[in-house]
């Protein structure tokens, strides 16, 4: 495996898309970041990068109602999905938003991982328990972070951890299940790991 390293500090913003025909040409490797809304997908991004506002955070949930994309390296994208699970907007935008994340899961040929964020202290609810069934069915590797890991005790935190990687061996997937927090900087080690492990094979066989 190329032990090359990526430097997520000189990723930028590429574009943003309501659905998929409007995103760039199918290529290279893409690495989807989704979960709920709350879960603190564009606020992870953004410390992963070192950049405080690459993906755009908000106090209100639900505000990445599109595909965004950001290229990490040439032809080495991120991909911050629309959230899913929040109750306070209109049942129109929600099944609007569900049927671009349907739709980009499920046809993105360039799709190589899945980083599913979900808050520490509420794991596992029913949408991203669809979300892991959906990617472990669709062959695709999935990194489980624990977001807002900062809000518990180390020994709550590792309780936890090890709650959530006994609740998905049924799942029988490519799964690996990490604490993280943006405020103290826990996981990022592990996610840029994870990230350099997927992208590798457009380093290796060029």
């Amino acid at each position: 495996m190329s032990e090359i390293k990526l430097n997520y500090h000189k990723t930028r913003f590429l574009t943003s898309a309501a659905n998929i025909k409007q995103l760039p040409e199918d290529k290279g490797i893409e690495i989807a970041f989704a979960g709920r809304s709350n879960a603190g997908k564009s606020t992870a991004l953004n410390a992963l990068t070192n950049q405080k506002n690459l993906a755009r955070t908000s106090k209100t949930p639900g505000r990445t109602q599109l595909i965004n994309l950001f290229e990490a390296a040439p032809n080495c994208k991120l991909v911050d999905l629309p959230g899913y699970g929040y109750a306070a907007v209109p049942e129109k935008m929600k099944l609007q938003w569900q049927k671009s994340l349907a739709e980009y899961l499920q046809k993105r040929e360039c799709l190589g991982g899945v980083v599913i964020l979900m808050d520490i202290r509420h794991p596992l609810k029913d949408l991203d328990q669809q979300m892991i069934e959906w990617a472990v069915s669709s062959d695709l590797a999935v990194l489980l972070l624990l977001t807002k890991a900062d809000k518990l005790s180390q020994s709550e935190r590792s309780k936890t951890v090890k709650m959530v990687r006994e609740a998905i061996l049924p799942f029988q997937g490519d799964i690996q299940v990490e604490a993280f927090s943006a405020q103290n900087k826990l996981g990022i080690d592990r996610l840029s790991t994870k990230l350099d492990e997927w992208f590798a094979p457009n380093f290796t066989t060029e």
